[in-house]
């Protein structure tokens, strides 16, 4: 089963409006997400691609997650946000505190959760200013914040195109419509920027970008970085952590977390591989 554009539509716009109330976190923990003992596979099929995956992120961190292909890392990034081609055969995935596996991918969305795609899809006819003021407000409902009109959200994203160097033509093109890679990535990276979401998966941002797109699109995640969110950056090279420092790095490997540790860790990767790891944890098998 293969996302649709209506999928990712609900994600991005969270257009459908379902009463949620928004939860501050009653149990006064610091943590934006917490997974327990994760376990997925496609839907309808019998192998799991998530085996046991246990990861916590706080507010305030970047996170980053290496890993091998078919490690399952960007199997994580669209589980935690809700896409019906995956189905969770066990463990808990908690957002501030919240159980989360019921809901559905506009209503994560509502609460805070985005996913900046690895493939970012085009969405002709739709202009990325229609698309962004629709979200903008259906996450301000859902969560009791005023809504802007469209005057007033016109000054609101126009302050944010500087941002990631985008002029203001881009908000009345179609999403992606036309987009070179770079400047697709981009345009994830300011959606980002214009929705604030307290929890952020930006799957392999860092593919199909030359030096200059990689370094506006670093810059601007490093801006969006705060005490109130948490970031997670899929990634298989350390060169994207040259200009973005993870408070910690995780190492992805058949399914599950098997290493966790700080920037050196990427640079050990980077110099040495995955082979060192694989022996070292006693990792076997595939995905």
């Amino acid at each position: 089963m293969r996302p649709t554009n209506s999928w990712i539509s609900n994600l991005k716009a969270a257009s459908v409006k379902k009463n949620i109330k928004y939860k501050q976190n009653q149990k006064g923990t610091e943590n934006v997400l917490e997974i327990k003992n994760l376990h997925a596979r496609v839907e309808g099929e019998e192998t799991e691609i998530l085996k046991g995956v246990n990861l916590t992120v706080n507010k305030g961190e970047v996170h980053a997650i290496m890993g091998p292909n078919g490690s399952g890392k960007s199997t994580l990034s669209k589980v935690v946000a809700g896409h019906p081609a995956y189905e969770v055969t066990e463990g808990e995935i908690l957002f501030q505190g919240e159980d989360i596996l019921e809901l559905d991918p506009d209503e994560r969305a509502q609460l805070g959760i985005f996913l900046a795609f690895q493939y970012p899809v085009e969405v002709p006819g739709v202009t990325n200013s229609t698309l962004l003021r629709q979200s903008y407000n259906a996450v301000a409902e859902a969560q009791g914040r005023e809504e802007l009109d469209p005057l007033q959200f016109d000054d609101y994203v126009r302050e944010r195109l500087d941002l990631v160097k985008m002029k203001p033509e881009f908000l009345e093109r179609s999403v992606n419509a036309g987009f070179s890679g770079g400047e697709k990535k981009r345009n994830e990276i300011f959606q980002m920027a214009v929705l604030k979401p307290k929890l952020s998966f930006l799957d392999e941002t860092d593919s199909g970008l030359d030096i200059d797109a990689l370094k506006i699109v670093s810059e601007g995640i490093n801006h969006l970085a705060g005490e109130d969110n948490g970031i997670v950056l899929v990634t298989h090279y350390q060169r994207l952590l040259n200009y973005i420092v993870p408070d910690v790095v995780h190492v992805m490997m058949a399914g599950r977390i098997v290493k966790t540790g700080d920037k050196e860790l990427a640079l050990k990767l980077e110099e040495q591989g995955y082979d060192w790891l694989e022996s070292e944890e006693k990792v076997t098998g595939e995905i």
